[in-house]
């Protein structure tokens, strides 16, 4: 006989609507976040040309920084009752962010779609947080917001590295 679901269940004053709801808000950008991350990865180990060193550094940064927020993201899933993803399979079912499997991706390229995906992220993380906002889930609601802005930060370096010479103005 083996233990039943409900032996997960952790205690919370959020009730079962606020539970369901929060928790699927949040696994969704946790599995946008791993989407990311790997793609972000992947564009990491891949990127090659005059900016290598800058590139690869700067992707480097920016996917350990997508990590850190996959455990906190997971955690507050079950501080707020729910379950979180659980494989990789999961995470395909649930990312709205698009892999990347072409062969050859020119710098630039990866950067922009990098840019974009993060634009992404933050109305994803946008939208949880009016979720989490509806039901005074104040915690959430605070993580989201660092998120959010470490979001924007890499969108804004992703789009400076973009720019070509003499369209700076």
């Amino acid at each position: 006989m083996g233990i039943s679901k409900s032996f997960l269940n952790t205690p919370t004053d959020l009730g079962h609507e606020a539970t369901r709801d929060i928790s699927g808000a949040l696994n969704g950008v946790l599995a946008d976040v791993f989407a990311l991350y790997m793609k972000t990865k992947n564009f990491h180990w891949h990127v090659s040309g005059s900016h290598f060193r800058d590139f690869h550094l700067l992707l480097d940064e920016q996917a350990a920084q997508l990590f850190a927020m996959t455990d906190e993201l997971a955690e507050r899933v079950r501080k707020v009752g729910g379950r979180t993803l659980h494989s990789i399979g999961h995470i395909a079912k649930m990312q709205r962010i698009k892999d990347n499997d072409a062969e050859f991706v020119t710098p630039m390229d990866m950067l922009a779609e990098l840019c974009s995906d993060n634009q992404h992220l933050a109305q994803v993380m946008r939208s949880a947080h009016d979720v989490c906002e509806k039901y005074r889930d104040i915690a959430s609601t605070s993580m989201i917001e660092q998120w959010i802005d470490e979001t924007e930060k890499r969108t804004w370096f992703l789009f400076e590295s973009t720019r070509r010479l003499g369209s700076e103005g």
